[in-house]
């Protein structure tokens, strides 16, 4: 990813929409949701004042844990054995 600013841009975003939203981040940092959205579209450039207040606001949050685990019933996952 070094130097993809498009796709940097792009994984962020999504890690704020799937954590804090875009409306709680636009109050805690005092730029308007609408804003966020430009900022993180494909065209969006952000400066780098309100990028380092958003990537201080995201570090300062307390962090949480997301896990994934197979379903166990799903014979796609865990086939019987001797069957392919």
């Amino acid at each position: 990813m070094a130097g993809d600013v498009d796709t940097g841009k792009a994984i962020l975003r999504d890690y704020i929409k799937a954590t804090v939203g875009l409306e709680k981040l636009g109050e805690a940092t005092a730029t308007p949701p609408k804003s966020l959205i430009r900022m993180f579209g494909p065209r969006g450039n952000p400066q780098a004042r309100n990028l380092s207040g958003i990537i201080g606001y995201l570090q300062n949050r307390p962090a949480s844990s997301c896990m994934s685990r197979p379903n166990l019933r799903d014979r796609r996952v865990w086939p019987e054995r001797g069957k392919p």
